[in-house]
């Protein structure tokens, strides 16, 4: 029997399960819609199509370390329950899987954010994580 590899956690904060759309542009100015599933304070974890994929990463092939695919994300975390704000924030594309015949997984780590999206997205994570913990 093969000795299964333990793969470390690739980010170094708590995740949190969400699910909202996120739109991804890549430096050439193309766009497209995605679904968010998880995210933490120094990146997301987005579920594409493979037609999505394509327009991302052409050769569908995960992104080797040093050579990670720059692209700009927009979102919309609830600040206070009536008010959303939108999160603008540039990041790389550091993580790939496919995970069914037509789903992948992409991870963006964050790299900078505008304004105060940082303040907003730690405020966000920080409320989930509060609310499962007292769910327990």
């Amino acid at each position: 029997m093969k000795p299964v590899a333990i793969k470390s956690n690739l980010r170094n904060q708590q995740r949190v399960d969400v699910s909202t759309n996120i739109t991804i542009e890549k430096p050439d100015g193309c766009c497209l819609t995605c679904s968010v599933s998880n995210i933490s304070r120094t990146g997301v974890m987005v579920s594409c199509n493979q037609e999505a994929v394509k327009t991302l990463i052409p050769d569908l092939k995960a992104p080797a370390p040093g050579n990670w695919i720059s692209v700009k994300t927009s979102f919309s975390v609830p600040v206070v329950a009536t008010q959303p704000v939108s999160i603008i924030a540039d990041g790389n594309i550091v993580h790939m899987r496919r995970i069914a015949r037509d789903e992948f997984q992409l991870g963006i780590q964050f790299a900078e954010f505008e304004g105060n999206g940082f303040d907003y997205v730690d405020r966000y994570v920080g409320k989930l994580l509060a609310d499962a913990r007292n769910r327990l």
